[in-house]
């Protein structure tokens, strides 16, 4: 038997720490490889650390609530048989080097473990928030899943002048040399939000691509009846057969991408800003927009050429609902070709999306809804029209192309019954 100490791997995006959310294992439990050790939310998402091989738990480090660094011992391990030569070598130096690592680790658990608001669950922006406003984790009911306090909460909280703000600010001097004004209904001091977390990473993210990669929009509108028929047909089927899958349009629309990205594939690639070369992807992996309380996130379908319509429908599902509850692992962050950002019904009329860097285009979806059209015939009939937009990088897609990439995407979403030809 040989002790091995797993150490919080790389998180990626530069991460350098994040909040032990959940411990999945205690000391004592025999554990697979890749079994899920604990839950570690970073100011990106939330991601789930699994175990790097098969042993039996002899201590985890740290508690629900406190903050583990990169590299920072995570779990102890006794694993079958002797350790690998290599491991051992490299694990010398480290038994040697953790007290003094562990040191600043423990002195910062021991000033923040008394403050019953680091039992709290939270994110570490909702924690920077509250505490840069006096607000005490405590006493601020969390709306979100196991009771989390959510940024919602904090907001919500100063708006309504909770009891939960800390006595910390002090009173402004009197004005004797003018009348107290009338009292505002309405009125209320401004408010700073920093900057943090989620929030601060989108802001980051969107700045170097606005101002790394010159863009330009291009919108046009889709005629939806023949799809919206076709995608009724197909749930009906489903229920009838007992399936709890049901198709959202977003399936049909990313098959409709595929299929145009076969005859147009510069849309599919990434920018290398070093190299300054236009990286055309050989894999497919499509990124979807979706809203959480902490921001817009960005999970990726893997390989989605290579999924039918109904398993694009559960992978959509299954992605939105990690990204919503913070279950998202970090190689499903990343990696993504090209990216479709789709608001359903308040999606608005058009919009400029801003290009999800290094990607070189993304494709922006719109309100459908019933509008008069004019058919073949010159006959004005009312058909469920929608508008798709794009936003491409100009140095390396002509207008001409992103153009018609677009027609194309908008030929398979008029006829979708092509669809099912252009994946056979």
């Amino acid at each position: 038997m040989a002790i091995f100490e797993f150490k919080l791997p790389d998180l990626g995006e530069g991460v350098q720490e994040g909040e032990l959310v959940k411990w999945h294992v205690k000391p004592g439990d025999s554990v697979k490889q890749d079994q899920t050790l604990a839950e570690v939310m970073t100011d990106k998402a939330t991601v789930t650390v699994p175990s790097p091989t098969a042993g039996r738990v002899v201590q985890t480090h740290g508690n629900e609530g406190d903050m583990a660094k990169v590299h920072q011992i995570l779990v102890t391990l006794e694993i079958e048989g002797a350790a690998p030569a290599q491991a051992s070598g490299h694990g010398a130096p480290a038994a040697h080097g953790a007290p003094a690592a562990a040191a600043p680790a423990a002195a910062a658990a021991q000033a923040t473990g008394p403050q019953a608001a680091s039992k709290v669950l939270a994110t570490p922006l909702t924690r920077r928030m509250a505490a840069e406003h006096g607000l005490n984790l405590a006493e601020i009911s969390g709306s979100g899943p196991q009771g989390r306090v959510m940024k919602a909460d904090v907001v919500a909280a100063l708006e309504g002048g909770s009891s939960a703000r800390n006595e910390v600010a002090p009173a402004a001097p009197a004005q004797q040399a003018r009348p107290a004004a009338p009292p505002v209904a309405s009125g209320r001091g401004d408010e700073r939000i920093p900057l943090r977390g989620l929030r601060k990473k989108i802001a980051e993210k969107m700045v170097r691509s606005k101002f790394t990669a010159p863009h330009f929009g291009f919108v046009e509108e889709v005629d939806c009846t023949e799809l919206v028929a076709l995608r009724k047909r197909l749930n009906e089927t489903l229920a009838n057969a007992g399936e709890k899958t049901k198709l959202s349009f977003l399936p049909f629309i990313i098959k409709a991408t595929l299929a145009a990205m076969k005859k147009y594939p510069h849309l599919n690639a990434n920018m290398d800003e070093a190299a300054q070369e236009l990286v055309v992807r050989g894999e497919f992996n499509i990124g979807i927009a979706v809203a959480t309380p902490e921001g817009l996130t960005v999970p990726v379908i893997k390989s989605a050429d290579r999924l039918s319509l109904r398993e694009l429908a559960e992978e959509v599902v299954r992605l939105s609902t990690a990204a919503r509850d913070r279950k998202l692992k970090m190689e499903e962050l990343t990696g993504g070709s090209f990216t479709i950002t789709s608001l359903g019904q308040t999606g608005g009329i058009f919009a400029t999306p801003i290009i999800n860097h290094p990607e070189v285009a993304i494709m922006g979806i719109h309100r459908m809804r019933k509008r008069p059209a004019v058919d073949s015939n010159g006959q004005v009939v009312v058909r469920e029209m929608m508008n798709v937009s794009i936003s491409a990088d100009h140095r390396v897609i002509d207008g001409q192309v992103a153009a018609d990439f677009v027609y194309e995407v908008i030929k398979y979403l008029e006829h979708p019954d092509m669809l099912f030809l252009a994946m056979a």
